[in-house]
């Protein structure tokens, strides 16, 4: 499988050639099939028994700068620990050995290294049956969610990272004649050139929920953009991360650049190592998913670094009114929002607004009681069948989701209380429906803030237009990722899209088919604006590659 440089160039121009069309147009692309069906039969089985035989044994990739010491305590959320263990690294020996290959890697070029950061990515796509179970049994997540996050939604994550990297490094040329005219005779000429200096060394803080699809597209921003990538896996979430890593190191080995521009420091039990790595004067860069405190110290603490941080939000849903057609699949809709993957989701809605006057459906006037027991139906209707819940829902990846559930079952009025679920295969996973409480608007200390896991809230409020409000001030001031809005009114509509244009979130407009608020699209989709406080960048676009390298000139005599 090894190639020349020349030759993944030639392999992958077409791909690159796509991507970059995708990020100019915003319409549907996708260069890695989700559809399970569109890989090879065997390979689930394949990578079934790769997983397996990982248990108990050492994760070796190689690295400079290995002391000899194992780490690594990672626990199914389906009830069983992994027994994996890792090659733990010491900075201070690894971190030379990155900066030392930067500058071959640097001086590919961007085509080089746009090709080989899309091999990588190829050749985990192969390898997505052994990504998925990896993040299965680290985040919870049921396993055909597993095998698409991780696995190939994460994938075009990277790719369209590395087109928008590609895309600024081109934005002019690399060299030109300068002439300046003088009035008379000759014009002053200079020859000039410019090189996309790369910042140094990245460092990609991992997180337990989604592994790959959060770290894929600062991972890759930065290898295209010319910088060392080092990345700290959660503690809880190392596997599929040292997978990446390995394949990374792979193909980086086989083209001829050093493996250790792409590294993986697993952290020892209380180490805290991401702290320590983020205030080394080589981290130039630092990408983060995760809680406000770690991600809040980050920004305000790691000054020598570019930080890209997504952090807690509220993500909110107005409701003011359907078409009698519409409601049964915007409940059935909503249900599916709230329970994927037991709202585990930095976009799973939380707060939905509701007027105390009642919403309109068709003819008809429904209270905020009875939209709520509607909704509380159709949760039940949809997760009713244990299996088909537990496909929905995987597992919860953290006991604090269960104790906070316990906490919200005493809040407001429950309108549908939590339930346990037995898997049929995995009968000591941990697996809850949703929680729906109803509040009241004053009630503003429950809900402006983020209850991560499967906990959402009915808010009464005075009015749509109080509705409006109340989703425009706490965004602004708390953050959200996502947003949503149902109504029959155009005039509703286009006074909601004005506050999303103030708060900065990202809004959905009456979905009721298979694209769900809390999902969204590579190449199309923004995933976080940078415009509120829940994330301080975007996957993805030109600002979230631009801040990784910078151009830098010469100039001579021509």
């Amino acid at each position: 499988m090894t190639a020349t440089v020349a030759e993944l160039i030639a392999r992958h121009r077409p791909t690159l050639d796509a991507a970059l069309g995708a990020i100019r147009s915003r319409g549907y692309y996708s260069r890695f099939p989700e559809n399970a069906k569109a890989y090879p039969a065997e390979a689930k089985d394949r990578a079934q028994a790769a997983f397996e035989a990982r248990h108990g044994a050492t994760w070796s990739l190689g690295q400079t700068g290995a002391d000899g010491t194992t780490v690594g305590a990672e626990v199914s959320p389906y009830g069983f620990e992994l027994g994996f263990s890792y090659e733990h690294v010491d900075p201070d020996v690894l971190i030379p050995a990155m900066q030392a290959a930067i500058p071959a890697w640097r001086d590919a070029g961007a085509e080089a290294r746009a090709a080989v950061c899309i091999e990588i990515l190829c050749r985990l796509n192969a390898r997505s049956f052994e990504v998925a179970y990896t993040a299965m049994h680290t985040t919870g997540q049921a396993f055909m969610m597993a095998f698409q996050a991780a696995g190939p939604n994460a994938q075009d994550r990277g790719l369209e990272a590395v087109a928008y990297g590609y895309s600024a490094l081109n934005a002019h040329p690399d060299k030109v004649l300068w002439e300046k005219p003088t009035g008379r005779g000759e014009p002053t000429r200079l020859a000039k050139k410019w090189i996309a200096a790369p910042r140094g060394v990245a460092l990609v803080v991992g997180c337990n929920t989604f592994p790959t699809w959060n770290g894929y597209p600062g991972l890759f921003a930065s290898l295209v953009t010319g910088n060392a990538a080092l990345v700290k896996p959660h503690p809880c979430a190392v596997a599929p991360l040292a997978l990446t890593v390995e394949t990374a190191r792979e193909v980086l080995g086989e083209a001829g650049f050093s493996p250790d521009l792409v590294a993986l420091a697993p952290e020892a039990k209380d180490e805290g190592l991401a702290k320590t790595l983020a205030l080394r004067p080589e981290v130039k860069i630092i990408d983060f998913t995760g809680s406000n405190e770690f991600g809040d110290w980050l920004e305000a603490n790691a000054r020598q670094a570019q930080v890209y941080t997504e952090k807690a939000g509220i993500n909110t849903v107005i409701v003011d009114s359907f078409r009698d057609d519409e409601y049964p699949a915007a409940l059935g809709h909503l249900a599916f929002s709230l329970s994927l993957y037991t709202a585990q989701m930095c976009t799973t809605p939380q707060n939905i607004l509701v007027p105390r006057g009642g919403i309109q459906v068709g003819d008809e006037r429904k209270s905020p009681e009875e939209f709520a027991a509607d909704l509380a139906g159709a949760v039940e209707k949809l997760l009713g069948d244990d299996a088909r819940a537990t496909a929905i829902l995987g597992a919860v990846v953290n006991p604090f989701i269960l104790d906070r559930l316990d906490r919200a079952a005493g809040v407001g009025k429950t309108v549908l209380a939590s339930r346990a679920v037995t898997h049929p295969d995995f009968p000591d996973a941990a697996i809850r429906t949703p929680l729906i409480a109803a509040v009241d608007a004053v009630d503003a200390d429950i809900y402006t803030h983020e209850w991560f896991g499967p906990i959402s809230f009915i808010i009464t409020t005075d009015s749509t237009q109080d509705s409006i409000d109340i989703y425009r001030e706490s965004v602004k001031a708390h953050g959200a990722l996502t947003a949503a809005v149902y109504a029959d009114s155009e005039a509703v509509i286009r006074a909601v899209e004005e506050a999303t244009w103030e708060a900065g979130a990202n809004l959905s407009i009456n979905l009721v088919g298979p694209i769900y608020v809390n999902q969204s699209a590579a190449f199309s989709d923004y995933h976080g604006t940078g415009a509120n406080p829940a994330a301080n960048a975007t996957y993805a676009d030109h600002a979230f590659v631009a801040g990784r390298f910078r151009f830098i000139q010469s100039r001579r005599p021509a």
